[in-house]
């Protein structure tokens, strides 16, 4: 799987470096995305449904997916995370590796994705849960309201495909 990887990183590199400069952040972005797909290419195998994963990760760190979900909500001003529906009906955060790519900052609630990477248990500071709220555009009082740290299940994707 590691050598599929550093393969594919190392085509997409020879690839973009091939190509002219693009004149737009949008159209650099373009140049690391292949229709709805957006970091590393992956197959579409073994998926699991965000219960199974639930399921998985049980009391370990983290665990290795390829997760299928619901996205509840995304960022708006950068397209930097997502927020995705668990069956019990609270969200688990997806951020991308190393910020090494982006989803499209229109609104991608109600949409389905399949997302390869690790999940973890994380402890979510005050300071990160407001700038998570301020990215999704809520209010100067909600965003207030946080005032505790809390411990969620957490994403991070190495690549998504949004359905």
């Amino acid at each position: 799987m590691r050598n599929l990887f550093v393969l594919l990183l190392a085509a997409a590199t020879l690839q973009a470096c091939s190509q002219t400069k693009p004149e737009t952040e949008n159209e650099a972005e373009a140049a690391f995305q292949t229709e709805n797909t957006y970091g590393a290419a992956f197959a579409e195998e073994n998926i699991i449904s965000t219960a199974q994963l639930q399921e998985a990760i049980g009391d370990q760190d983290s665990v290795q997916a390829t997760v299928t979900a619901e996205i509840v909500e995304s960022c708006q001003s950068k397209g930097c995370w997502m927020d995705v529906k668990l069956q019990d009906g609270s969200t688990m955060k997806v951020t991308f590796r190393d910020y090494g790519f982006f989803v499209p900052v229109e609104d991608l609630s109600g949409r389905q994705v399949v997302m390869t990477g690790t999940a973890k248990h994380e402890v979510i500071s005050v300071e990160d849960q407001r700038h998570f709220a301020e990215d999704a555009g809520k209010s100067v009082e909600e965003i207030a309201a946080i005032t505790q740290s809390r411990e969620e299940l957490r994403f991070v994707a190495d690549g998504v495909k949004l359905k």
